[in-house]
C-alpha cells in the first residue's frame, strides 16, 4: 500500500489547531441557550444505538456543507439563524474536520471537544432517538 501524504490523525490536529473547541463542560453550560444549535453529525445508527443531546439537529456528514449553503438546492433553513452552532459526532474527529471544513467555507461554527463521549461521561442529558418505521 502507498503511504498517505497525511494521515486522518494528522488531518484532525491540523483541524483542532485552527478550529474552536468547546469543552464538555463549558457545552453543559451552553446546551439550555436558545442562541445555540447542537448539531449531530454521527450516523443514525449511532443515534439510535446510544441516543443524542435533546434538541441536537441531525445533519449526516456527508450532506453537511450543501445543508449550510444558502445557494445550495440542499440548503435546510435551520442552519440560516444568526446562532452558535457546535457540531459533535461520537469522539471530536469527525466533528473537528466538519467544522474546519465549513470555517473554510466561511460559516462559523465550533465544535465538541471529546464528542456525545464526553458529554454522556458528564451525564450530560440523553434522549433516545427511535427507529423510523417503513
Amino acid at each position: 500500500m502507498t503511504k498517505l501524504k497525511l494521515t486522518s490523525a494528522q488531518m484532525v490536529a491540523n483541524a483542532r489547531a485552527r478550529i474552536r473547541e468547546v469543552e464538555t463542560a463549558e457545552a453543559l453550560d451552553l446546551f439550555s441557550s436558545p442562541d445555540v444549535v447542537v448539531v449531530d453529525i454521527r450516523d443514525i445508527r449511532e443515534r439510535q444505538r446510544t441516543g443524542a443531546i435533546p434538541g441536537s439537529v441531525h445533519a449526516p456528514r456527508g450532506m453537511i456543507e450543501f445543508w449550510v449553503d444558502p445557494d445550495s438546492p440542499y440548503f435546510k433553513p435551520e442552519f440560516g439563524q444568526d446562532k452558535t452552532y457546535v457540531f459533535q459526532c461520537a469522539s471530536g474527529w469527525r466533528s473537528a474536520l466538519t467544522v474546519a471544513t465549513l470555517q473554510d467555507m466561511g460559516f462559523e461554527a465550533a465544535h465538541l471537544k471529546d464528542g456525545f463521549t464526553g458529554w454522556a461521561d458528564a451525564g450530560g442529558p440523553i434522549e433516545p432517538v427511535e427507529k423510523r418505521q417503513g
